[in-house]
């Protein structure tokens, strides 16, 4: 039976451990592209995922990953940037990896292999048809994520199946599949390298690309930036500053009186509106800051 491509021996560095340490630094640094090109060729997918992921979003739903190892972690990293970054509620970003929280730090073995658990795992979470399951798994074939993937099949949720081997049954069984084909490991079978990097940049893309569908962002500015700490804050008062035109000053006067609230801060100096005027304004446009200024 033929291996999967992510396990098969790299040709090209069958004398790795005789590499002198510049060269071996550079096998793995060079070795990564062949992730970011792996990405790009699974844009169309990517694409889908996002107008998908998006109606349903806008629906109240949840975005939940799935996965186990280096998926999961990935995934669960992807879940927790999301309120910071765009004020995405927690709730609304839950992430499943096999083995549970204990699986962060430590491996659990056995618990990929465990497809009655991704089942169970997702169902507690009582999915619906208004939320985005996205599983991942550099084989997409790991038990756990397909026995999640019967769950939220099951209960209509919709299904991204994202793998790095062709024709995996995760891919081929979701509602939308992506591939990344990243292909043999510079270390074989490593998939934590550069499948793990092209799933991290697939991750990036889609969540990114959904949250500006869902006017999270103004032009290329966050302006859902949750400011929880001293940088943020800075970097609040700088994109209002931007967006409006507005002097420091008056940009952190506006910050303040709007709660912190960046979207509002700018509607309201751009237009002359009260805090609450401007938070009603967005509110009929759906987030909008574009509409809400109407250009």
């Amino acid at each position: 039976m033929a291996l999967p491509r992510t396990e098969q021996t790299s040709p090209g560095h069958a004398r790795l451990d005789e590499y002198g340490t510049l060269e071996l630094v550079q096998a793995f640094i060079d070795d990564q592209a062949a992730a970011a090109l792996a990405v790009r060729a699974a844009a169309p997918g990517l694409a889908r995922a996002v107008e998908a992921a998006a109606g349903r979003l806008e629906q109240g739903g949840r975005i939940i990953y799935v996965g186990a190892g280096t998926s999961g972690r990935l995934g669960l990293l992807d879940s927790v940037e999301l309120h910071p970054t765009f004020s995405w509620p927690p709730e609304r970003a839950l992430a499943l990896l096999a083995g549970g929280p204990t699986a962060v730090h430590l491996a659990v073995e056995g618990a990929e292999d465990d497809r009655e658990r991704g089942a169970l795992d997702l169902a507690a979470l009582r999915p619906g048809p208004s939320d985005v399951v996205l599983l991942l798994a550099a084989s997409g074939a790991t038990p756990f994520a397909l026995g999640a993937l019967e769950a939220a099949r099951a209960a209509g949720a919709l299904t991204i199946g994202i793998a790095n081997n062709p024709d995996s049954p995760l891919a081929a069984g979701a509602e939308v599949g992506i591939t990344l084909d990243t292909g043999p490991e510079v270390i074989s079978g490593s998939t934590r390298l550069k499948a793990g990097t092209a799933q991290k940049i697939a991750l990036n893309t889609f969540s990114s690309a959904v949250m500006v569908r869902l006017n999270k962002v103004y032009g290329n500015l966050m302006v859902d930036v949750r400011a929880t700490n001293a940088k943020l804050v800075r970097r609040a008062i700088r994109l209002i500053e931007a967006a409006s035109g507005a002097p420091e000053e008056r940009a952190r006067e506006a910050f303040e009186a709007c709660g912190g609230q960046v979207k509002t801060a700018i509607v309201a100096l751009r237009l002359g509106l009260a805090p609450d005027q401007a938070r009603e304004r967005l509110a009929a446009v759906r987030g909008s800051v574009r509409a809400a200024l109407g250009a």
